[in-house]
């Protein structure tokens, strides 16, 4: 991404998305006024939809977990502008993931061998 050129520091938001206000994220132990705002964005944005959805390893804890832990850090690793937008998308203007990244895998059979 750091070679496309686009008019925000695109790549660098992304670098800093797992970055906490309170100091204890990664990569670079960044707080509050050193992440970039667009971070912050993506960092609420990537826990609900991880949460929410179904990985492989797990089944997904479904939207209300996920913003129940948004608002249960908010303004201690998540800005809370930005967890009260995602809050108010969610539980007051009807927003919904799409159904696909809520569905279970498709399971695989196993052959035997």
């Amino acid at each position: 991404m750091k070679d496309i050129d686009f008019p925000w520091p695109i790549a660098q938001m992304v670098y800093q998305h797992h970055e906490c206000l309170d100091g204890s994220g990664y990569p670079n132990g960044l707080k509050d006024g050193e992440i970039l705002f667009g971070a912050k964005i993506i960092a609420v944005a990537d826990v609900v939809e991880a949460m929410s959805s179904h990985r492989p390893y797990r089944p997904g804890l479904g939207i209300e977990a996920a913003l129940e832990e948004v608002s249960r850090m908010r303004g201690v690793r998540y800005d809370a502008t930005v967890v009260d937008a995602c809050i108010t998308l969610f539980r007051e203007r009807g927003y919904s993931l799409p159904a696909a990244w809520a569905a279970p895998p498709i399971a695989m059979r196993s052959v035997a061998t």
